[in-house]
Formats: structure tokens, sequence, C-alpha cells
């Protein structure tokens, strides 16, 4: 990212440019979920139109969020973790990556990772930081490990612990592009004491509708979405210690408030693993 103020308004002008708003978006529907203002009456209509088929699905998306926070501040409160690089950003809402744990220890840092240009246009909203801290942004895909880690490294540092998030990202990844070696290569090059942070939409044969919201996205939409089971989705930790209590729906995560009933399941499930 430059320093150059106009410069970055070039940037977000050429972007805005080559956003398609006549084509659903993923992210621009998930903002729309969360209550948030970044989407277009296309992706409104892609967003009913899926509630429709699986009404709950707007729940996943505040499930998702809510679990990003839990499993922040115990990294940050609990583990003593300081560095994230949260690769998948999305459009920002309420209590990002770096709100949340800058709150709890000022002196944190975050790289932010994505590649969809709406996302990079609004980079500025994710760029805000504590003095203590610091908070970046690249312009990267997710396959692009390389490069990832290479930029990253200007703001992070690679020989203490960081927690890599992978939140509702890895599902655009085929199984064809060897998504859990793609995993395993970022979190082979963190150090020990590092954490993966990871949630992933499931189909599960209690869920059926998910599975028609998944066919009907992937016939109109983009990027196309490949659906894992819950056991699959496990697979992503092999060879990290999970935290308990494993791979659950994200809604039952170390739910912060007991209300004597468990948390209704979701079909966003998600994990918060050791690097020993």
């Amino acid at each position: 990212m430059t320093d150059n103020p106009a410069a970055t308004d070039d940037v977000a002008v050429s972007l805005r440019a080559r956003i398609n708003t006549g084509q659903p978006h993923t992210a621009r529907i998930w903002n729309y979920w969360l209550g948030g203002k970044d989407h277009y009456e296309v992706d409104r209509e892609a967003g009913d139109q899926i509630r429709r088929l699986h009404p709950g699905i707007g729940e996943y998306a505040r499930a998702d969020r809510l679990f990003l926070g839990r499993a922040v501040r115990h990294l940050v409160g609990q583990v003593g973790i300081r560095q994230f690089l949260d690769i998948g950003t999305g459009l920002p809402t309420a209590d990002n990556t770096h709100e949340v744990a800058q709150r709890i220890a000022p002196d944190s840092r975050v790289v932010y990772v994505d590649n969809d240009p709406l996302v990079l246009a609004h980079a500025r909203a994710l760029l805000t930081s504590t003095p203590e801290g610091r908070t970046d942004y690249l312009d990267e895909d997710l396959r692009n490990v390389d490069a990832i880690l290479e930029h990253a490294a200007g703001t992070l540092d690679f020989s203490e612990p960081v927690a890599l998030m992978l939140l509702g990202v890895v599902i655009f990844i085929g199984d064809d592009e060897d998504p859990y070696g793609l995993v395993r290569r970022l979190t082979d090059r963190l150090p020990a004491g590092s954490h993966l942070v990871l949630s992933h939409t499931v189909t599960h044969p209690s869920m059926p509708d998910v599975d028609e919201a998944v066919k009907f996205w992937n016939e109109h939409g983009t990027p196309k979405l490949t659906q894992r089971t819950p056991e699959a989705v496990a697979r992503f930790f092999d060879g990290l210690d999970l935290l308990e209590p494993g791979v659950v729906s994200c809604s039952r995560w170390r739910p912060e408030h007991d209300h004597g009933a468990e948390p209704e399941e979701v079909a966003m499930f998600g994990g918060v693993a050791r690097k020993s």
C-alpha cells in the first residue's frame, strides 16, 4: 500500500471501475447479511433467494463473525498472541480482527489479505490502528503463499507466534487445487506457538437446504464454492493441537453467554489449533 493519499485515492477509483455490479458476489452478500452497506441490488436479490432456500443462512454469517471475536480474544488475552495474518478478509464490518485484538492489546499487529477489488477499495477502513500497533493490507490471493508471507514479513515478525486466520475462505479452493496442502504450506512457515483459526461452511445430512443454497450460488454467483463435510474440515487441522471443543459449529465454539442451553447448531464449523 502506498503512503501517498492522492495515489491511494486513484487506486480506489481504478478498483471501483473494475467492480462488477451486474453479478452477485459473496463478499457483498456476506456484508448484506451482516447488516453492512457495501452491496448492490443484485447482491440483495441473490442473498434473499439464498435465504429463501435456507432461512438460517444469515445466522451463519453472524456466527462466523462472533467466532472470530471469541477466538481473537482468547488468543490475545489467554495465549498472548500479538500478531495476526488474516487471509480472506472480506468487507470491513464491526469488530474486525485488528479492532478486537487491539482493544485488549494495543500493540497487536495485523496484516489483512484479500484479492477482491471491492475489499481493496475499502482498505482504508481496515488500515486504522492504535499508535502502539500496526495494521496493513495486502492485495493477494490465498494460493500465492510465498508472496503473502514475503510481503507480510514487512509488518509481522515470523520468529514470533502468529495467528493465521482463514475464516470462510478455504471454501473457495477447489479439491483439485490441493486445499489441505495449501493450508499446510502456510502453517509450516509459521513458528511454534502459532495458531490456526479456520471456519468453513459444511454439508451435513441434517441440513440439506444448505446444499441447495450452495448449488444456487454456484449457478449464479462468483467465485464458486466447494462444500465439505465436518470431518473434511477437521482435516485442515491435521498435525496441529486442537483446542477444546475441537471443530464444531461456530456458534458452539466457547460461547460466552451460558443460558443453560447449547446454542443452535449452524452449518458454519470452525476450530482453533496450536502449532507445537
